[in-house]
């Protein structure tokens, strides 16, 4: 909020807003990318066997969707300055 200029109420608006939209957006299959910064996404889990940590006995796990975010080259630049 301070960076912004925003007050702290109309910052997380704004941010609440913002992830709304992402969320949405990933829901309907589509990715949402930010120049400079990265790319939102859903990534496809198999279906596999693991296994209890209780009983150690074999488990099926469904398969599922996962959000997922790949770094863009500017943000990583900056973190490794």
């Amino acid at each position: 909020a301070e960076k912004s200029g925003l007050s702290k109420k109309d910052s997380e608006k704004a941010l609440g807003a913002f992830l709304d939209t992402v969320v949405d957006t990933l829901k309907n299959g589509d990715k949402v990318s930010l120049v400079g910064f990265g790319t939102f996404e859903v990534r496809e889990r198999a279906a596999r066997t693991g296994l209890n940590p209780r009983t150690k006995e074999p488990i099926e796990i469904a398969a599922s969707k996962a959000p997922g975010f790949k770094a863009g080259k500017g943000f990583k630049d900056e973190v490794n300055k």
